[in-house]
């Protein structure tokens, strides 16, 4: 079998543009993928397309040999728009060899430890930043039956808060547990924003609403940093969504002093260096929880690699709280019952693209 053709779409909605991309073979089977960066859709589908001739008349059997070709032999670090579009083939590459041997993905990993996976919800809180707001919204994600969600309360932070503005992002904070009450998780997001002290002074008060983990509560470019507020924070700290190398969680992982990791199949170029990823977690004591803020395509990747994964936490969902045509771009949907994924059992990724949809809600 030998890949004969590649081609991206990018798909628009108010959230953020979907890189997907179907991959062609010459036994008529195909396979999709996904390489969806926040802002560089277009970016990502150049550089598909400058890697395509790098890639086409290969295996797509042959996994190694393909990461190879698109990242050892390029002789460049593109970072996480390079991990992209690499991730978009790569996957549509396991979604075509388990269509070829008719097995769900997972099957090839190492096989299915649970039929669904946990989910914590994101995407609720698009409301205003007041706790009564962020209360009634959190009531909405309860009833949908979940039994953890994530939100950033700090608004537009950057280092550093006034003393008022921390005292709200706060007070969002011990409104939503309050609303959740003691056995919901709660997951408290920061995206890299602040500086060491206040990191530090944040987790302490984050502290007594116990919160499941704080998330990149310094940048991700200083290891060294991110791994002492780390050993400091009274609070697990999780982090990892950001890097693109196998090396980058290996240094993370050193010390023992981050215990969460949370890989993006995308920036890291796809399922099997997510895969590796999880053996090191594994290796070092740590849970794996996927970083999952892109389109569907990355949901049945996430569902498939949290089916067979020993140490898998949760995963993030963004799909219930998506526009509503976005559900209907794979079938079968991406199912959340109860507040687990059910994970897809059909050949490959298990889902396929409506590709007519995606011709509807193109961007171009």
């Amino acid at each position: 079998m030998k890949i004969t053709g590649i081609t991206p779409h990018v798909v628009g909605n108010s959230w953020k543009d979907w890189l997907l991309v179907r991959v062609d073979t010459d036994d008529g089977i195909h396979g999709v993928g996904e390489g969806t960066v926040n802002v560089f859709a277009r970016t990502v589908e150049a550089a598909i397309l400058e890697l395509e001739e790098r890639i086409a008349g290969h295996d797509p059997f042959d996994i190694e040999a393909l990461l190879l070709a698109m990242q050892r032999d390029v002789y460049t670090d593109g970072g996480q728009v390079h991990g992209a579009a690499v991730a978009a083939v790569e996957i549509a590459c396991w979604d075509i060899m388990g269509k070829a041997l008719d097995l769900p993905v997972h099957k090839l990993l190492g096989g299915r430890l649970r039929d669904r996976v946990r989910a914590y919800a994101n995407g609720w809180y698009t409301v205003d930043r007041t706790p009564e707001a962020f209360a009634e919204a959190a009531r909405g994600v309860l009833n949908l039956g979940f039994t953890a969600m994530k939100f950033d309360p700090f608004g537009a932070a950057w280092m550093a808060q006034s003393g008022h503005d921390e005292d709200l992002s706060i007070s969002l904070v011990e409104a939503v547990r309050e609303e959740a009450g003691p056995e919901v998780d709660l997951m408290i997001e920061a995206h890299g924003r602040f500086g060491l002290s206040s990191a530090l002074r944040i987790a302490g008060r984050l502290a007594p609403f116990r919160p499941a983990w704080f998330e990149e509560p310094v940048s991700h470019h200083n290891i060294g940093v991110l791994t002492s507020v780390a050993r400091q924070s009274p609070v697990p700290v999780a982090t990892g969504e950001s890097f693109s190398s196998i090396q980058q969680f290996a240094e993370l992982l050193t010390g023992g002093a981050v215990g969460i990791v949370q890989p993006e199949p995308v920036h890291l170029g796809g399922i099997w260096r997510t895969r590796q990823v999880a053996a090191l977690a594994e290796a070092s004591h740590a849970v794996v929880a996927p970083h999952n803020a892109q389109g569907p395509i990355c949901s049945a990747v996430s569902a498939q690699l949290g089916a067979c994964v020993p140490n898998f936490y949760v995963q993030e969902s963004f799909d219930v709280f998506n526009e509503g045509w976005t559900r209907d771009l794979v079938h079968p949907p991406i199912n959340v019952v109860d507040g687990h994924v059910e994970v897809p059992e059909g050949p490959g990724l298990g889902v396929e693209i409506d590709w007519d949809g995606v011709e509807r809600h193109s961007s171009r």
